[in-house]
């Protein structure tokens, strides 16, 4: 395909560029090999791999309560859903029953956690692009979600605030208040980041049309997430394979089919509605009881065979395939991570894009490479 590119433009000749992987608006420390004619990008390759901690690995090595802690360094952005996923997971397979506020405390935690990476993300995408202000904005808007979560798990990014049976510390009139507070803030808010970004010509300018990945490349790499979703594709595992209580809430999963930068964006600003919608029909219906059932296991040994588990993270469903041969450590404990099938569709879209436009297209897919090199 490449000689046919090559062939197309004559005897134009090419040159390799690598991107990384200390370039600063890589979102980690990734490194693209681009093979340009002029500023046209031909051929783009991620290679990854300069981070990694052998998550999958450690975890053959570990029982299932020890691991907990590295769940919250997966996706250090999703520290909160994944710790979740993971004790909803072993829940499942062992049988453990939650109790219903717990329950209700992990779709609060979870949604807070989402608000916060979505809200990361969108101040470090304007960041990158060029836009100042609006990060501002966004970190300030942070700050009260990680003064809330850091409240109930004394941590402010690596939560480890699950438990096998439910969460370590009960939330209290404080918290809810508080919430409550944050969620009426966050929408006024919503409107003057409309205000600030979506109507600046600049921005729309430099997103629209740029980036297109379609329904079909999506579902050839596996894409998931916000990204598949500014596609034109409803699949929120929330909804479509729901978990924990999801099911008694009524929210919406926003589609859009312009499938560019620019539609990437706006997804996750009307995905924030949707999670601020949950978290407040959460605060309102949550109920009297405790947090963990009378008798959980210290060591729990599931009985043999396999099991797979998903949740909806900020970047896509991350999934879990646990292999249990009895004993309390996992045979295998195989992680799907939804930063690694975005990423890996990108030698599909940047070839015939500009250079100057690769920053803003594989920030658009909010890629974090810890979840990558696990």
């Amino acid at each position: 395909m490449l000689e046919e590119v090559v062939a197309a433009r004559g005897n134009d000749e090419t040159y390799f560029l690598n991107m990384g992987p200390q370039h600063p608006s890589m979102h980690g420390v990734l490194r693209l090999k681009l093979e340009l004619a002029g500023e046209e990008i031909l051929r783009a390759e991620p290679v990854i791999g300069y981070a990694h901690r052998a998550h999958e690995k450690m975890a053959e090595n570990r029982n299932y309560t020890m691991f907990l802690p590295n769940t919250s360094r997966i996706d250090y952005l999703s520290g909160m859903i994944y710790n979740l996923g993971y004790c909803q997971a072993i829940e499942k397979l062992v049988g453990i029953e939650v109790p219903e506020r717990a329950e209700y405390i992990r779709i609060i935690a979870g949604e807070l956690n989402r608000v916060a990476s979505h809200l990361l993300w969108i101040g470090t995408y304007l960041l990158d692009i060029g836009g100042i202000t609006p990060f501002l904005y966004c970190w300030d808007d942070r700050e009260q979600i990680l003064d809330l979560l850091d409240r109930v798990s004394g941590s402010r990014l690596t939560y480890c605030y699950g438990r096998f049976g439910g969460v370590t510390v009960d939330v209290d009139d404080e918290f809810l208040t508080g919430t409550t507070a944050f969620v009426a803030r966050m929408r006024e808010n919503l409107v003057m980041y409309d205000k600030l970004v979506r109507q600046n010509v600049i921005f729309i300018n430099r997103c629209k049309g740029v980036g297109v990945m379609d329904a079909a490349t999506c579902r050839a790499y596996g894409v998931t997430g916000p990204t598949l979703r500014a596609a034109g594709v409803a699949y929120d595992v929330r909804k479509a394979e729901p978990y924990g209580i999801y099911d008694r809430f009524d929210f919406e999963v926003p589609t859009l089919t312009d499938a560019d930068v620019l539609a990437r964006y706006d997804i996750r600003i009307r995905e924030l509605e949707e999670a601020l919608k949950i978290v407040e029909q959460a605060v309102a219906g949550i109920p009297d009881g405790p947090i963990m059932p009378k008798r959980v296991p210290k060591k729990l040994r599931p009985p043999k065979g396999e099991h797979y588990f998903a949740v909806e993270s900020a970047r896509g469903a991350f999934g879990m395939y646990i292999v249990s041969d009895g004993t309390d450590r996992p045979f295998k404990l195989k992680l799907r991570t939804p930063s690694l099938s975005n990423l890996s569709a990108m030698p599909a879209v940047l070839p015939h894009t500009m250079v100057a436009d690769t920053i803003a297209i594989v920030g658009s897919i909010d890629i974090i490479l810890p979840e990558i090199d696990r």
